[in-house]
């Protein structure tokens, strides 16, 4: 129930308009931001990579309501592939296609994402398109495969293990070779399309990881690449140490390298895990967000973990 209505608060203007006037809102929301501009942004990323760490940075922003908004965050998500070049970064771009226009206009949206991915090719990098909501899912996967049936090779996709269709959705990727990072989800969802409790988010999870594995052998067991930017085709991103167990007790038994499959996590959140795992031998990647529009991303990490939500509440009454 908490965590619906925190879902729910994080699409509501005048929630917003309240918690991002409060000062310590912008406080707790930094543990999980890694700021409001790329140079903060690209501060944290060499840190991360200095302990051993691949980013991925996101300019925060979605569902954009005109043409203007989806052309400016294209720009954003452009000069970030520019910045990871000129600083030799080890480091990707995400982005969601809500922010470039998909809600505006699909074509729109297929023109900015084949600029992104363009450029990306160019400076020999990778775009991760993240999914939204279950309204969406359709309208990005066919943007996805559009850009593999164009040779745009050099871009991924997320997949979430509480819908139904996701077995279906990563079988099909799988054989088309699409690096895919597999997440649980963090939107409300109805139980008619979206498994409703934990246990069965986790089976599912567990059962796309057996098909992502396999996978790896089918296409001859590609590795991430040297430079950090290319992801192998399992991007297992989590923070719940069965399923990281899980993943690396399967990919042992199918005689796979550590560096066959990464692991991701959010920003901020379980440190030590992330540094328990490079030193295990395994490319770990950062989801690095940054921006203005901060508070979707923030209420759907309240979500996630009532011990965020505690954190929040903790420093409010502090104040």
């Amino acid at each position: 129930m908490l965590r619906a209505l925190l879902i729910s608060l994080s699409k509501a203007e005048w929630a917003k308009h309240l918690v991002t006037r409060w000062q310590v809102a912008w406080r707790v929301a930094s543990r999980f931001i890694a700021g409001e501009t790329l140079e903060e942004a690209t501060r944290v990323i060499r840190v991360l990579n200095e302990a051993g760490l691949n980013a991925t940075v996101d300019h925060l922003g979605e569902h954009t309501t005109d043409v203007v908004e989806a052309q400016r965050a294209t720009e954003a998500t452009l000069v970030s592939l520019e910045e990871i070049e000129r600083q030799h970064l080890r480091a990707n771009v995400s982005v969601k296609l809500s922010a470039i226009g998909l809600t505006v206009d699909p074509v729109l949206c297929r023109q900015n994402l084949e600029r992104i991915v363009v450029r990306a090719r160019e400076l020999g990098n990778f775009v991760r398109v993240d999914m939204e909501d279950s309204s969406l899912v359709d309208a990005t996967l066919e943007l996805v495969h559009w850009c593999h049936d164009q040779g745009y090779t050099n871009v991924g996709v997320a997949i979430q293990s509480y819908l139904y269709r996701s077995e279906q959705d990563t079988r099909h990727l799988v054989s088309r070779r699409v690096p895919i990072r597999l997440v649980k989800g963090a939107y409300k969802e109805p139980p008619e399309i979206a498994y409703p409790h934990k246990r069965d988010v986790d089976a599912s999870f567990d059962r796309l990881t057996d098909i992502l594995l396999q996978g790896v052998q089918e296409a001859g067991i590609p590795q991430i690449s040297e430079d950090g930017r290319f992801p192998p085709i399992p991007a297992i991103a989590t923070h719940d140490e069965a399923r990281i167990r899980y993943a690396q007790e399967r990919a042992r038994h199918l005689g796979l390298p550590n560096t066959a499959l990464e692991f991701q996590m959010l920003y901020g959140i379980r440190r030590d895990l992330q540094q328990e795992l490079v030193r295990a031998g395994y490319p770990v990647r950062v989801y690095v967000p940054y921006g203005t529009h901060w508070y979707p991303y923030f209420m759907r990490r309240l979500a996630e973990r009532p011990a965020n939500l505690w954190f929040f509440i903790s420093n409010f009454f502090r104040r």
